[in-house]
């Protein structure tokens, strides 16, 4: 996951008012008005004889596109991106290694993977009553931001959202044309802004709320109740909530939604964080039929494959191997913090499975030299609020010893 990047905040407001590029978020960055023919000037500009390929759309002309360094990691002791550190359940590797060429040969077929996630879910405490319309199916969460953003976001659309936060969320609303506007997470604590949203929501009546709950990267949490009144006192705004974090400190609004009462709610659930499968992206979006008919209607009719689809089911048939990992992740993360508290390093932790640290020597550096090592973290460095520090995912015991002995090298 990238985060938050370019984003300044005025002296004289607590809003984030420049634009995000890579993942951020501004305060009303709607796209300046530009005309066909001076987008076609900018396309040809690298062409001294005018002679280009015909420019894509304004607001694509003006983005920069999403990225995370994704590549060179594997071998190392990836602490950099919140995955599954030790991969997913033996079920999951059984089904893959069954699985046919013939397989490989057709489209995907879906059958029973809807009714599959309602079960996993009820069976986790979800609210009863949740139908297999009401699930629906991405490749990844990524893909799943995307199309609520094509099928919600018009030009002049106002998205609201918290800053920092996901990266992805600012660059699709500014694929749409969309105006954003981040509030900032409150004192160092990174408490929640509920008194701002609170009056966002009741005075521009934006088009889309975007909370990440657990927040990555600050871990802030917002108790399911306050997101479903924020979701009641704001029918015509759809209120997505991305969970993808929620198992590690039990943040989920499933057990109390009533996705009749508040149709405009859209969860986002993942087996990438704890169920291990981030390398074959799929995830899901629930709520009510309508909203996830709608989303739907933007996607292709095969956008997550076979594969993905076998692993899926295996994985969501094992809940016990995904409970055990989030129970060791959690005894991983006390230790870790106990370790930090005895050596005075500032750190801070909420939910999720991260924390951040700001250490003694510039981040960069500290970053590459863990590198070196064989070890991943997250710079947080230019990031609005947590510029310096950087995120470490809590993997195992054993990673966390191995990070805390390599970190502390540094530090002395």
């Amino acid at each position: 996951m990238t985060l938050m990047c370019g984003v300044s905040i005025s002296p004289s407001s607590s809003r984030i008012r420049t634009s995000v590029e890579g993942g951020a978020a501004s305060q009303r960055a709607s796209l300046p008005k530009k005309s066909l023919p001076e987008f076609r000037k900018l396309s040809n500009c690298v062409n001294p004889n005018g002679v280009g390929p015909p420019p894509a759309r304004a607001a694509v002309e003006q983005l920069q596109a999403y990225s995370a360094p994704l590549e060179g990691r594997r071998q190392l002791l990836r602490l950099d991106f919140n995955e599954n550190t030790i991969g997913p359940s033996p079920l999951v590797a059984q089904a893959l290694r069954g699985f046919s060429s013939e397989e490989i040969a057709v489209y995907p077929e879906y059958d029973g993977l809807r009714e599959a996630v309602v079960r996993n879910l009820t069976e986790c405490g979800c609210r009863p009553g949740l139908q297999s319309d009401q699930v629906g199916l991405f490749n990844g969460v990524d893909a799943a931001i995307h199309a609520v953003f094509q099928a919600y976001g018009d030009p002049g659309d106002r998205l609201l959202t918290t800053a920092p936060t996901f990266g992805y969320y600012s660059p699709c609303a500014r694929m749409q044309g969309m105006t954003i506007e981040a509030i900032p997470y409150e004192g160092e604590a990174f408490a929640f802004p509920l008194a701002a949203v609170e009056e966002a929501l009741a005075l521009r009546s934006p088009r889309l709320l975007l909370i990440c709950n657990p927040n990555n990267p600050t871990g802030t949490r917002l108790k399911p109740g306050q997101i479903i009144a924020l979701a009641a006192s704001a029918p015509g705004t759809l209120v997505v909530v991305d969970e993808l974090y929620e198992a590690f400190t039990g943040d989920s609004v499933l057990p109390n939604a009533d996705f009749t009462a508040t149709p405009n709610l859209l969860v986002f659930r993942s087996l990438a964080k704890t169920a291990g499968l981030a390398g074959l992206r799929i995830g899901f979006a629930i709520g009510h039929a309508d909203v996830v008919d709608r989303v739907n209607r933007v996607t292709g009719p095969y956008d997550v494959n076979s594969v993905a689809v076998a692993a899926a089911f295996a994985a969501l048939a094992d809940q016990s191997y995904v409970d055990a990992y989030v129970a060791e992740v959690l005894r991983a993360r006390e230790w870790t913090l106990e370790a930090l508290r005895d050596a005075g390093v500032r750190h801070h932790c909420d939910g999720g499975n991260y924390l951040l640290v700001w250490p003694k020597r510039p981040v960069a550096e500290v970053d590459d030299e863990l590198r070196a090592a064989g070890i991943l973290v997250r710079s947080m460095a230019g990031k609005p609020l947590i510029d310096g520090c950087f995120r470490v995912s809590i993997g195992t015991t054993s990673q966390m010893q191995r990070f805390m002995e390599a970190f502390l090298s540094l530090e002395r």
